[in-house]
Parts: C-alpha cells; sequence; structure tokens
C-alpha cells in the first residue's frame, strides 16, 4: 500500500525553529540525531510545548547521553526507536523498539543498547585475535547481510582491511552483545584510550558528566601522559550562566567512576566540533595534544 506524506526540511538546523516547524506543520514521525535533540530540550520552554500529532522520533548517527535522551522524552511525549547502522551498511542493522524505551521500568537499563538487530542481519563480537568473545565481553562488531556494500570504489586494500573474505564487515566500533541479543556499543575503537594498560571508553565518562547540571556538552578524548601514555581529558561546553571550574567537575567525576577513567583535566569551549551529521570530530579534539607524537595506540 502507497501512503502520501509531506516531508519537512530545512537547510539549516535552528533548534527554536525546528520546534516551530513541527507545531506549525503537525509533524508526526521525525528523524534527528543525539545533538539536535539536545539542542531543542535546551530552547527556553520547550518543556511547555505541545506536539498532538507527534508519534514518534527515530534517532541515531552518534551516541546518546543518559540525560540527553530523557530531557527528549520529557518534551517531545512521543515514542522513541533508535537506529545503529553506518555507511558501509547502507542503512541500519539495529534497532532499539519503543516498548525498550522504558525509563522507570524494569527494562531502563536497554536505554544504554543500541537494541537488537534486524532479522536479516549477522552480528558478531569479536576480540583483537578475531576470536568471538562471549556474552557481555568488550570487543569489536562485525556484521555480515546482503545490505553490505561491496566495497570502497577504487580502494582495494581499504576494502580489504574492512570486509573478511567470508563476508563479514568491521565496523570499528566497540561494544557487546548480552544473552538476551541486545547489543551495546561501548565507543569507537579509535577513540579508546588506554591508560597505564587499561582500556577505558569516553562515552560511559560522557555519560556521567552528562549529568552534572552546568554541562551543556561534553566529549571526552585520550591526552598524552609521560607515567600512563595516556589520560582522561574532558572538553565541556558549559550551560550559560552556570559557572563551573575544572576542580568541580574533575571532583564529580572522582565521585561517580573508577579512578582511573575520572579526568584529570578539562578544557571549556563554546562549542564542540561536529560533522555534517551532528558527530563530534574528536580528532580535532585530539589534535592539538598529539602533534608531533606517533600515537602508540588504535
Amino acid at each position: 500500500m502507497d501512503v502520501g506524506a509531506i516531508s519537512v526540511l530545512v537547510r539549516d538546523f535552528d533548534p527554536a525553529q525546528v520546534l516551530d516547524l513541527m507545531q506549525l506543520r503537525c509533524v508526526t514521525n521525525a528523524l534527528f540525531v543525539p545533538a539536535m535533540l539536545g539542542f531543542m530540550t535546551r530552547v527556553p520552554g520547550a518543556e511547555s510545548r505541545q506536539f498532538p500529532g507527534l508519534r514518534s522520533i527515530v534517532y541515531g548517527a552518534s551516541p546518546i547521553t543518559d540525560e540527553t535522551l530523557l530531557a527528549a522524552i520529557r518534551v517531545f511525549k512521543c515514542e522513541f526507536v533508535q537506529v545503529y547502522g553506518m555507511t558501509e551498511t547502507t542503512g541500519a542493522i539495529t534497532e532499539l523498539a519503543a516498548a525498550d524505551h522504558d525509563p522507570a521500568g524494569p527494562r531502563a537499563h536497554l536505554l544504554r543498547s543500541a537494541g537488537k538487530p534486524f532479522s536479516w542481519v549477522e552480528l558478531r563480537v569479536v576480540d583483537a585475535n578475531g576470536r568471538d568473545c562471549r556474552a557481555g565481553q568488550i570487543g569489536e562488531l562485525w556484521t555480515r547481510s546482503a545490505q553490505n556494500m561491496k566495497g570502497y570504489w577504487n580502494k582495494p586494500a581499504e576494502t580489504a582491511a574492512t570486509i573478511t573474505e567470508d563476508g563479514w564487515l568491521k565496523t570499528g566500533d566497540a561494544g557487546y552483545i548480552d544473552e538476551s541479543g541486545y547489543v551495546f556499543l561501548t565507543d569507537r575503537v579509535k577513540d579508546m584510550i588506554i591508560s597505564g594498560g587499561e582500556n577505558i571508553y569516553p562515552a560511559e565518562i560522557e555519560n556521567v558528566l552528562a549529568s552534572h547540571p552546568a554541562v551543556a556538552e561534553v566529549a571526552v578524548i585520550g591526552v598524552p601522559d609521560p607515567a600512563w601514555g595516556e589520560t582522561v581529558k574532558a572538553v565541556i561546553v558549559p550551560k550559560p550562566s552556570q559557572g563551573v571550574t575544572a576542580a568541580e567537575i574533575i571532583a564529580y567525576g572522582k565521585a561517580r567512576l573508577a579512578g582511573y577513567k575520572s579526568p584529570t583535566s578539562v578544557d571549556f569551549v563554546s562549542a564542540l566540533p561536529r560533522s555534517a551529521s551532528g558527530k563530534v570530530l574528536k580528532k580535532d579534539l585530539r589534535a592539538p595534544y598529539w602533534a608531533n607524537r606517533a600515537r602508540r595506540i588504535n
């Protein structure tokens, strides 16, 4: 059956303008990246707005913090669906259904999951030696399905490094699959921090620091350390009119994280560098600290 519908597109993303359009055009279904949801929830008066036609919001393309997701649920009061995929998989390969968005119920822990693979998608998690990981063990996510790309155009070496001979595509994402088949992504493999031999995944730290009342946005990176190889740095966009110091952020992290995961330094910035799809460009954040160094990991 064919169903007619109108698509509402904007040339540039202005949070307040998009909220106005959603009300004016009575938008029924929407797709946003987490950064957009975060910006819209911080528009003054957002929680008092009404979106009577809104049925669902699909989100994906980058990690979302608990703080952002819960704020979006309060503002939009509709069903939320998370999808996970990448350009190389030509779209989504997993889905966290609306029923699994259950902040106060028995499935609350699933808010940090990317959901389950679609029926035609195979997933596995492998260690650094290409061996399958057990349930709950962190490794690199590999996927195989008919929707995977054939390869990179005129780049045979990159293709061979990304797709195995038997068709498994290496996503470059670190995570695990639990005993119920839900996928939990911890971070990009290349963004993992190794400090004193310990593997540290920035997304976990970002999720904790994002709950600080003075933090609007946060990105965590690894920076050089003479003793530990790398150490954790938080780059923070503070909320307007809310003063906060680096010492306060570090203390906040220490009270909620294992000692080796807590930030040892903090930078405050007016905005985080992002790609056109809203992903934080951590390579740009890391670049000044690793200039003229041969980074020893990933």
